[in-house]
């Protein structure tokens, strides 16, 4: 396998992991708005925290950027996985709003 071939799989795999988030993101907003709080919902939670946990002890690199860049030299944001280069570069900082609205609008609902 040559080494284009390595990073094509990698952004592959980047992709589907990235698309997989968003759908645990989905249903998390899904069950708070419509007060379906169940385990799949904690275990949702769960996953966003152990992958914010996990980009914490990493400064905030995901650990397949780094399986990247043995295979690229790229400076650009998207160069390990399949999104707009904007996406990609504020990629944590939207998804961080998202997860922090949720938090916001769980607090809210259980206090109602």
């Amino acid at each position: 396998m040559t080494d284009n071939q390595k990073l094509i799989l990698i952004k592959i795999t980047h992709t589907i992991i990235w698309v997989f988030f968003n759908l645990i993101l989905a249903y998390l907003f899904y069950a708070v708005l419509l007060n379906r709080i169940d385990h799949k919902f904690w275990i949702g939670i769960g996953i966003i925290i152990f992958e914010c946990l996990l980009l914490i002890a990493l400064k905030w690199t995901c650990p397949l950027t780094f399986l990247a860049r043995r295979y690229s030299n790229s400076n650009k944001e998207n160069f390990d996985i399949y999104l707009p280069n904007w996406l990609a570069k504020y990629n944590k900082l939207i998804y961080s709003i998202l997860f922090f609205t949720l938090l916001v609008i769980y607090v809210y609902k259980i206090w109602q």
